[in-house]
């Protein structure tokens, strides 16, 4: 990420954003269960949020210096952070009650998310859910993330692609301005 977009994602404004306002609406009424997988958390303002409502979380971070960060900051808490690729987790199968990612799917190269959805279906138990937000590209967005790596998720197609993952009860809620969110179930 270039030095913008690591700030903004570390702020404090992001903070309020997506723990006052994205996550309790995509996560409301939803039961994580006990053992939530997170994916890509990169500095931890979501793992924050999480680890206050359940009782362990496993966060996977491809990043090393993100993972490091975040595996020290959190270091004795309910997290268990590791170092390592979304789409070819060293999870075994049937692992999770939940799963759940934020905001990270467009910095997954678009040959690998498809895997990346395959394997969080792999490692959830049968019936547990997948849910989170992403963004579309707009004209901040893009000033953000100037010179990343980004592959924008169409949320027309996306619900195809979780079912073709192997996940089913899907919605995929589009958002009033930027971004969508969805919920699904491992079948």
């Amino acid at each position: 990420m270039n030095l913008i977009h690591r700030w903004y994602c570390n702020s404090r404004g992001w903070a309020r954003a997506l723990q006052d306002g994205m996550m309790p609406a995509v996560l409301r009424g939803l039961d994580l269960g006990g053992d939530v997988l997170e994916l890509g958390p990169g500095p931890g303002l979501s793992t924050d949020w999480l680890r206050a409502r359940v009782p362990h979380v496993t966060s996977i971070e491809i990043d090393p210096r993100l993972a490091a960060s975040l595996r020290r900051r959190l270091d004795g808490t309910n997290v268990m952070v590791v170092e390592g690729d979304a789409s070819a987790m060293p999870f075994p199968d049937a692992s999770f009650s939940a799963a759940v990612c934020f905001t990270m799917l467009h910095h997954v190269p678009a040959a690998r998310q498809d895997a990346l959805l395959a394997e969080t279906a792999r490692v959830l138990r049968p019936g547990a859910p997948f849910a989170g937000a992403d963004s579309t590209p707009s004209l901040l967005w893009n000033v953000y993330h100037l010179f990343d790596d980004r592959n924008p998720v169409d949320p027309n197609t996306f619900g195809d692609r979780l079912a073709r993952a192997g996940f089913a009860q899907i919605i995929v809620h589009h958002g009033r301005r930027v971004g969508f969110s969805w919920r699904a179930v491992r079948g």
